[in-house]
């Protein structure tokens, strides 16, 4: 028996939807372990079809069992429809058949773009399973590097709704939603993870890139999902004046996360000759336990110009992070002008600040941090053109370590007009 969402029984009973089964359209259950790779390129076939023969009102049904595919799963334009995974959408994990284009990059698992009013849904939870493990590694960072495909990437869209959806272990950015608008995700998991292990050690983090959520554009709301993954856990991109939805990535509400990873992050941020915008971005009433890092801004070098501003952080928790419990400045990377990965244990590297991003009110707000392993974090502008309106109003971290700042417990340079209020403890020796 066919269960079907609440999301799809009140579309079919107002709009007489037609009911588009993928496994009596062709598909052939079977997992990636024990199917033919030729079974996971007809299905593979078979849903882009599919997809591509979808008209307004219709529901794309993913039964209730798992179907094996490669990479390279297509739509476009699609308008009014449902998509519900009831079942598992599970990739193959052949690196040298995934189907790649002229210049070599592989295709995604699953892009789509120019969507209108597409909900993704599920009567249970749905699952998008990327088998991203054969992808990760540091020697399959070596000769691989990124090219390695995201497990869902949606571009110039807008109206779109995730629900009950399991993503796990994605090669790549797991979610990467890349200049949309009118979007919320609710009641999702995702998972990428090397282990079992209840922490974020090096071994761990050679899970390389695998993003939880990536989000760029306009009116946004993400709530009640957990995440487990080795980078950043929820990042927020820039928009700039070329871009279709928006020319800012604004408007954006992220609450009742749990996560654990790479931090609740806005960046990297680059400036841009468009003029490159992040703006009113809050993250409130979340909890990150044993998290790698913990609050994530980060900007990057680049021509032109940018800006960070009306960001708030409130009411977080902070357990027992392995790293920076709070970072506001440069990206750490191993590009020309970046802050260096070494820094600051080896003494000879450079952090770099690029002195074309504007950064303007950042508030922490009830941000309470639990025994961080390192100093709490850093606060790093450029000193020509420093950050300003920065504000931490009951920012509390309990047993902080003292390595690498000692004392000071924090690294705080390139500021200006900064404030520590309510209780706020340690102070940063750079605010009043």
């Amino acid at each position: 028996m066919v269960m079907l969402s609440l999301t799809l029984m009140t579309m079919m009973a107002v709009s007489h939807a037609r009911l588009v089964d993928f496994g009596l359209a062709g598909g052939v259950p079977g997992s990636p372990s024990d199917t033919a790779l030729t079974v996971c390129e007809s299905n593979t076939h078979t849903l882009n079809e599919t997809l591509a023969s979808l008209q307004p009102n219709d529901v794309l049904l993913i039964p209730n069992t798992t179907f094996c595919f490669i990479g390279g799963i297509y739509a476009s334009d699609l308008r009014d429809v449902v998509i519900q995974v009831d079942g598992t959408i599970a990739f193959e994990n052949d690196q040298d058949t995934w189907p790649r284009d002229s210049t070599g990059r592989v295709y995604e698992c699953i892009m789509m773009e120019r969507l209108t009013n597409v909900t993704f849904t599920s009567s249970g939870l749905g699952t998008f399973f990327g088998n991203g493990s054969g992808w990760w590694g540091a020697v399959q960072y070596l000769t691989k590097g990124e090219n390695r495909p995201r497990l869902l990437h949606v571009r110039n869209s807008s109206h779109l709704v995730f629900e009950n959806l399991f993503f796990k272990d994605s090669p790549y950015w797991t979610v990467d939603l890349e200049d949309v608008a009118e979007v919320e995700i609710h009641h999702c998991r995702i998972d990428a993870r090397r282990d079992n292990s209840d922490h974020h050690d090096l071994f761990d983090l050679t899970a390389f890139n695998t993003d939880g959520i990536d989000v760029s554009g306009k009116n946004v709301y993400i709530h009640d999902v957990d995440i487990w993954n080795d980078d950043d856990c929820i990042a927020v991109k820039e928009q700039t004046g070329a871009s279709l939805q928006s020319t800012c990535s604004e408007n954006m509400l992220f609450e009742r996360i749990n996560a654990s990873g790479v931090g609740l992050t806005i960046g990297s941020i680059g400036p841009s000759t468009q003029h490159t915008c992040v703006r009113n971005i809050t993250f409130r009433d979340s909890v990150m336990h044993n998290t790698f890092k913990g609050i994530y801004l980060k900007s990057r070098p680049g021509e032109g110009t940018g800006e960070i501003r009306d960001v708030l952080y409130e009411n977080i928790t902070i357990y027992n992070p392995t790293q920076w419990a709070i970072w506001i400045g440069p990206q750490q990377a191993g590009y020309k002008d970046a802050c260096s990965l070494l820094w600051p244990e080896d003494p000879f590297s450079k952090c770099y600040v690029p002195s074309n991003m504007d950064w303007n009110n950042i508030t922490l707000r009830d941000i309470h941090v639990q025994s961080p392993k390192t100093s709490p974090g850093v606060i790093f502008g450029n000193t020509t053109n420093p950050m300003t309106n920065i504000v931490f109003d009951n920012v509390v971290v309990t047993d902080p370590g003292t390595y690498p700042w000692g004392t000071d417990f924090y690294k705080c340079e390139g500021v200006a007009n900064a404030t520590a209020i309510r209780g706020t403890s340690p102070k940063p020796p750079c605010f009043n």
